[in-house]
């Protein structure tokens, strides 16, 4: 199961107590911030893609979308999100709890520029009832990201720092 894989991950740390599971749902951003009682742009959601063949995930703030002509830019493919059959094959993780810890050998992860404004912002653990509460740096050191990318839109307008 996921949520043990990504306790797992996170335990060699010990960090694996910060790893919070609900009785509720936080599969999409808006449950995942009521779960939290948080706000949804906090919600650090992590989308999966195709790129010439290989997957990788982006980590965006939960108020981003996609831009097209930035991700095309930054990557030379359009944006196509994986099925969610792609995703738990590829990335290891269940749509709803797709997160950048733990994930299959070859997933490539970046970190969009949009969470940098955040003290704390909250990723999913591999479930669609759970989240970890992590600093951007923090966020940086256990996803191990290839690269912070800026392929979002949305977010700017908001000027909301947390």
């Amino acid at each position: 199961m996921s949520i043990e894989k990504v306790k797992a991950f996170f335990a060699a740390y010990g960090m694996e107590e910060r790893v919070q599971e609900f009785d509720v749902s936080s599969a999409t951003v808006e449950l995942a911030a009521q779960a939290l009682n948080c706000e949804p742009c906090r919600i650090a959601k992590t989308l999966s893609f195709l790129v010439n063949g290989a997957p990788i995930l982006i980590v965006a703030a939960g108020d981003a979308k996609i831009d097209n002509p930035k991700y095309k830019a930054r990557f030379g493919a359009k944006a196509k999100m994986l099925s969610p059959d792609e995703a738990l094959t590829l990335i290891g993780h269940a749509v709803g709890g797709v997160c950048p810890f733990a994930v299959n050998e070859g997933v490539t992860v970046y970190l969009d520029e949009s969470l940098r404004r955040f003290s704390t912002v909250f990723p999913a653990c591999g479930s669609s009832n759970s989240a970890i509460e992590l600093t951007p740096e923090e966020l940086e050191r256990f996803a191990a990201p290839a690269d912070w990318v800026d392929v979002c839109k949305g977010w700017n307008e908001a000027e909301t720092t947390v």
